[in-house]
């Protein structure tokens, strides 16, 4: 075997690697499937009742956020009614008014306190668990009567707050967002089923 093919080889097993121990990562995370069930119960009985679901994170958290809101609204996998969801991370205008005016830890929680209503979800998704603007939003969120959900790593004060706590208890953050992708997509399938059979 030649140098090429050594290096070809061991980027193969790199790769065989990194799969498994994702793997590995969901079959941890299957040990706790129950706090994923609540969460998405709590989610469908807010949609059930005609109210609305919120959601923020930062970095590849604000694409999940934003990924989670856009299946809710458009659909994941069975054609039915749009349900309300908002990304919080994808009105420019607000962010950067809000950042400039109040601070980036009031980003969320301004927006919460602007559109929020008792009742609604609001899903904070933080793979350190301790992002100060998600654990404001979470704090305001909880204060005005919102549903809600943590969305973590280990650690973190965002469990705390929250009334549902899916914490992803890994070491690495591509672990830890790796799983959070497909909780977030089990949680769709679970309410889809709940709401239209």
């Amino acid at each position: 075997m030649d140098k090429d093919d050594r290096a070809s080889a061991d980027r193969a097993a790199h790769v065989v690697q990194v799969l498994k121990d994702a793997a590995a990562a969901h079959e941890r995370m299957a040990a706790r499937a129950e706090v994923v069930v609540k969460a998405a119960g709590a989610i469908a009985a807010a949609l059930r009742q005609g109210k609305a679901v919120f959601t923020f994170g930062n970095g590849g958290s604000a694409a999940d956020a934003q990924h989670f809101a856009a299946e809710l609204v458009g659909r994941y996998e069975r054609h039915r009614r749009a349900w309300p969801a908002i990304a919080l991370t994808t009105d420019t205008s607000a962010l950067t008014a809000v950042s400039n005016d109040y601070g980036f830890e009031h980003v969320f929680s301004r927006q919460l306190e602007a559109l929020g209503r008792e009742g609604d979800v609001a899903i904070g998704i933080s793979t350190s668990g301790s992002s100060p603007n998600v654990l404001r939003a979470l704090a305001a969120a909880k204060e005005l009567g919102l549903v809600t959900i943590a969305l973590t790593g280990r650690g973190g004060e965002a469990g705390t707050i929250a009334q549902h706590h899916i914490a992803v208890q890994e070491e690495r953050t591509s672990r830890v967002q790796e799983v959070h992708a497909t909780v977030l997509h089990v949680m769709c399938e679970l309410i889809e089923k709940e709401l239209n059979g």
